[in-house]
C-alpha cells in the first residue's frame, strides 16, 4: 500500500473558479526553499524583499499574466524568500477573446513559464514550485482589506511565518 500522504482538497466544491471575482493565492517554492530571495530591513528599517534573479523572473512573469490574459489583473502581490502571495481578479470576458480562464489556468500558465525562465539562466533543481497552490475567495471589501493588509505587512512578519523554519 502506498504510504503518500493523501493531500486533502482545498478547492470549493461546484465553485466555477472562471467566475468573476477576487482570489487570494500563495504558491510555495519547492521543498520551500529560499529561492525568490531574502527580507531584509528587520528592526528599525522596514522590512523588504530583495529579490534574487530568480524572485526578479517570478515578479516579471507575475506582471506579463496581465498582458497574457485580457480578463486577468494581478492586483496586489508580495513575492517572499520561498513563497508568492497574490491577488487574482478575474474580470470575465472581453469582446472577441476566449472564455475568461479559470484560477488554475493562470496559476498553471505562471509557474510554466516561470519555471521555464529561471531554467534558462541556470536553476538546476528540478522543479522551481511545489505542486498545486493555495486560493481563497475573496468574498467582500473587508475580506480583501484583511488579505491586502496580509500581503503589506508579509516581509515584517517573516521571522513570524510558517515558512521562516526553511530559511536560509
Amino acid at each position: 500500500m502506498n504510504k503518500m500522504e493523501k493531500r486533502k482538497p482545498n478547492r470549493l466544491k461546484n465553485f466555477d473558479y472562471s467566475s468573476n471575482g477576487a482570489y487570494f493565492i500563495t504558491i510555495c517554492a519547492q521543498d520551500k526553499r529560499c529561492v525568490f530571495g531574502k527580507i531584509v530591513g528587520q528592526g528599525l528599517a522596514p522590512a523588504e524583499t530583495v529579490l534574487s534573479k530568480y524572485g526578479r523572473i517570478a515578479e516579471r512573469q507575475l506582471m506579463l499574466l496581465n498582458d497574457r490574459y485580457p480578463t486577468i489583473t494581478i492586483d496586489k502581490y508580495i513575492i517572499m524568500p520561498n513563497h508568492i502571495h497574490f491577488i487574482l481578479m478575474l474580470k470575465g470576458e472581453s469582446a472577441g477573446a476566449s472564455p475568461c480562464p479559470t484560477v488554475s489556468d493562470v496559476i498553471c500558465a505562471y509557474k510554466s513559464l516561470t519555471t521555464r525562465m529561471c531554467k534558462n539562466e541556470g536553476f538546476t533543481h528540478e522543479k522551481i514550485f511545489q505542486t498545486s497552490f493555495y486560493d481563497h475567495i475573496i468574498r467582500d471589501e473587508d475580506d480583501y482589506m484583511i488579505k491586502v493588509k496580509y500581503i503589506e505587512e508579509n516581509p515584517a512578519k517573516w521571522q513570524e511565518d510558517k515558512y521562516f523554519n526553511n530559511a536560509e
